[in-house]
C-alpha cells in the first residue's frame, strides 16, 4: 500500500471547523472525529440529531480523509508517524478549548470508526474527568493492547461505547477490551453491542449519547 502521506507531521496543519453555538456562548464543547474516508463537515448531520442547544462542535479534518493509513489493529509503528501526529493534534484542540476558558468536564469527545478509535486512544493515554466521551463503532489502537500506554483517571467520566457484533472493521472483542481499559481507568461505561447492525450509527446510540449530556448537565446545576 503507498502511503499517501509524506509529510513527517501530516495533521500538524489540520482544517479545523466549528458548528453548533460560538464559543463564547457554549456551555460545553464537544470534540468530534471522523471517520477513514470521510470529512469534518460529514459529522456535523450526526451531530445535529444530538439537538443540543448549548453546544459547541468542533471538527478536525484529517489529511488525504484518513487519520492513519492501516488497520487500527495493524502494529503500532505500521501506522506511525500518522497516528502520533494525529494524537498530537488531539491534544493541542483540548488545550486550545481549556485555555478558552472550558473545564475538562466541559469537553466531549465523540468519534466514528477510525475516529472512535483515535477518541479512545487519546483519552486512555490521557484519562482526565471530561464531559463524556463516545466511541462509535471503534476501540483503542494496536495489534496488541499494551496497558503501559494508559494513564490517569477519568474519575467517573461517563463513555458510551456502540458497535455490531459483526463488524467488519472492528473486532468485538476489541470493543469489550476497550470498555475494560476504560473501566480500569475509572470511567462509568455504557457499552451496548448491536446484533447484526451494520458499520452506521443507530437510533438507540444517539438517545444514548442524548441522555448521558442531559444528565451532565443536570449535576452541574
Amino acid at each position: 500500500m503507498n502511503s499517501p502521506f509524506t509529510d513527517s507531521d501530516p495533521h500538524k496543519r489540520a482544517k479545523v471547523i466549528a458548528f453548533g453555538q460560538p464559543l463564547d456562548k457554549a456551555a460545553r464543547v464537544i470534540i468530534t472525529i471522523h471517520g477513514r474516508g470521510a470529512t469534518a463537515q460529514s459529522m456535523k448531520a450526526l451531530c445535529d440529531e444530538l439537538e443540543l442547544n448549548d453546544t459547541a462542535f468542533l471538527a478536525p479534518q484529517a489529511n488525504d480523509f484518513a487519520w492513519y493509513p492501516y488497520s487500527f489493529m495493524a502494529p503500532v509503528e505500521q501506522n506511525q508517524p500518522y497516528l502520533n501526529s494525529a494524537l498530537s493534534l488531539l491534544e493541542d484542540l483540548e488545550k486550545r478549548v481549556n485555555e478558552q476558558g472550558f473545564s475538562y468536564e466541559q469537553i466531549c469527545w465523540m468519534g466514528f470508526s477510525q475516529g472512535a478509535c483515535l477518541i479512545s486512544e487519546y483519552s486512555s493515554r490521557n484519562a482526565k474527568r471530561y464531559g463524556g466521551i463516545f466511541v462509535l463503532s471503534g476501540g483503542v489502537i494496536g495489534e496488541t493492547i499494551d496497558s503501559s500506554n494508559y494513564s490517569g483517571d477519568f474519575n467517573q467520566t461517563p463513555v458510551f461505547i456502540g458497535c455490531s457484533d459483526v463488524d467488519a472493521h472492528i473486532p468485538v472483542e476489541r470493543v469489550h477490551e476497550t470498555g475494560t481499559v476504560l473501566q480500569n481507568l475509572g470511567a462509568n461505561v455504557d457499552k451496548r453491542i448491536y446484533p447484526g447492525m451494520g458499520h452506521h450509527v443507530n437510533e438507540d446510540e444517539i438517545v444514548a449519547m442524548k441522555e448521558m449530556l442531559e444528565a451532565e448537565s443536570r449535576s452541574d446545576r
